[in-house]
């Protein structure tokens, strides 16, 4: 089956039990593929072989590989939002809580350099039959910061959201930066200080 003949299955909420299990076999592999060999790493034929599914199965989940990465990136930037509910940055300042949770994230992915290139990568081709997904990922990390923010309980103005999402556009300049070399870590860790600083106060 070819990608364009692939009907899609409904949204992951709607799957039924194995369709996830499946799903998350498919993402599972496809993030194995990403960490040794970063954007390029990824084939749909070897993710499918990997995930133990048929080529047409996996069409039927991602139309493509840069919608699967794409479906990765929103999954792990749900688990980053879970994170930070279950553990809130400490302080009192809201300046030192957007930062704090902007430095844990950025660690992470700078301990997998080859998935982040992957992952940004596939953000950064994505054409518009990914925009919506693509949007829903900008949308979570958001969220992540503006619960670091704020708290669980506040209510986000318009000024919040455009806030949050201009410091969600530095994050992303920033670890492109440090993925081609432009940005060393202690530059990419000042960088978004500052950032924080000038959007937050």
């Amino acid at each position: 089956m070819a990608a364009s003949d692939a009907v899609e299955l409904p949204a992951p909420s709607e799957l039924t039990p194995q369709q996830r299990e499946r799903r998350e076999r498919i993402l599972d592999a496809a993030q194995q593929l990403a960490s040794r060999g970063g954007f390029d790493g990824v084939q749909m034929r070897t993710v499918a072989d990997k995930a133990d599914v048929a080529l047409g199965t996996l069409y039927r989940y991602f139309s493509s590989k840069v919608h699967l990465l794409v479906a990765l990136q929103h999954d792990r930037a749900l688990a980053m939002v879970e994170r930070v509910a279950k553990h809130p940055p400490p302080g009192d300042d809201p300046i030192e809580r957007a930062t704090t949770v902007l430095l844990r994230s950025t660690r992470a992915l700078q301990r997998d350099p080859s998935l982040t290139e992957a992952l940004l990568r596939a953000i950064m081709v994505a054409d518009a039959s990914a925009a919506a997904d693509v949007h829903k990922v900008s949308d979570v990390t958001t969220q992540m910061l503006l619960l670091a923010i704020h708290g669980p309980d506040h209510v986000a103005t318009d000024e919040d959201l455009a806030k949050a999402r201009v410091l969600e556009m530095v994050w992303l300049s920033s670890l492109l930066n440090w993925l081609s070399g432009r940005a060393s870590s202690s530059q990419v860790d000042q960088d978004l200080s500052t950032a924080a600083r000038l959007i937050l106060r």
